[in-house]
């Protein structure tokens, strides 16, 4: 007569031991290690994306030369209140500004600004400050960035070259310099600089590449010309800025695939340890069987 199974189930083993032994201890051990390496990121505290930020700029700048070693200096801006009190000292430049689109995506990839600075015949150019700001968009704020370019030379120079990126440092959208003020230490470039550098959100040039060239000829003009690219940024944002749902989403993606794992291979290694007794417990035995 062939007999066939019509029913199984699992018989259930417990394992006795009183509080203070080695299989007691080798459960707490277990248990500590699933918590380690479970709990070590389960949560995302910070997270990163990639933006194209939109740079326009203002068409508002400083822009101070020192004509000599000793600390003469000629100098212009577009905020009539900087430029009054030093008539004596002011030269006023011609200013081309072209931003261009490389991938034709409707957002400027760089930015190239010539300035050509008149100079008398007995002057000569040995440095340059130049201030300017410009209008940044982003997905989450909108504010007034400052690019910031010094460079000087114990050589007099006829043209100054820079290539630099416009990279995000660190949300106000507030004018980085106020026109109207009548104040002069309102328009005192360390004063912009500090103030700037007081914001939770700035930019600066990186792998700037200055080029200075000697040997200017009579009656011509010092050149400065300065091509800024707009690269891709890397932006970080701590996860309580973002949305309830990435970190839980995030959370059961670790919960999934790194906690149900450890919770596995412990569970057999307690199966191996405790079935062998290779730690010493009492062995409760599931109900018997009654034969018919």
């Amino acid at each position: 007569m062939a007999f066939y199974d019509v029913y199984s189930h699992p018989a259930l083993i417990r394992y006795r031991t009183s509080v203070c032994t080695r299989a007691t201890l080798s459960v707490c051990v277990l248990l500590c290690l699933n918590v380690y390496f479970t709990s070590s990121g389960f949560w995302l505290k910070r997270s990163t994306y990639e933006e194209q930020i939109v740079i326009q700029f203002q068409y508002d700048m400083i822009v101070i030369r020192a004509t000599d070693t000793a600390g003469s200096y000629i100098a212009w801006s577009t905020f009539p209140n900087f430029n009054r009190p030093i008539r004596d000292n002011l030269c006023i430049p011609s200013v081309s500004v072209q931003e261009e689109d490389r991938n034709q995506d409707g957002i400027s990839d760089f930015l190239v600004l010539q300035i050509s600075i008149p100079l008398k015949p007995e002057e000569q150019m040995f440095g340059i400050q130049l201030h300017t700001s410009c209008l940044c968009q982003m997905s989450t704020v909108v504010m007034q960035m400052l690019a910031f370019v010094q460079h000087s030379s114990p050589v007099p120079g006829s043209q100054l070259f820079i290539c630099g990126d416009l990279k995000l440092n660190h949300t106000y959208n507030i004018s980085l310099i106020d026109g109207s003020s009548l104040f002069a230490s309102t328009y005192d470039l360390p004063n912009i600089i500090r103030l700037y550098q007081q914001r939770n959100l700035t930019t600066y040039l990186s792998s700037v590449i200055p080029v200075w060239t000697v040997g200017r000829a009579v009656n011509s003009p010092f050149q400065i010309s300065a091509q800024i690219n707009y690269p891709v940024e890397t932006i970080t944002y701590p996860l309580y800025v973002g949305s309830f749902l990435e970190t839980i989403k995030f959370a059961w993606i670790q919960y999934v695939s790194i906690l149900l794992i450890f919770l596995w291979v412990f569970q057999h290694i307690q199966t191996f340890v405790f079935q062998n007794q290779v730690l010493a417990t009492t062995t409760v035995a599931p109900f018997k069987q009654h034969s018919s």
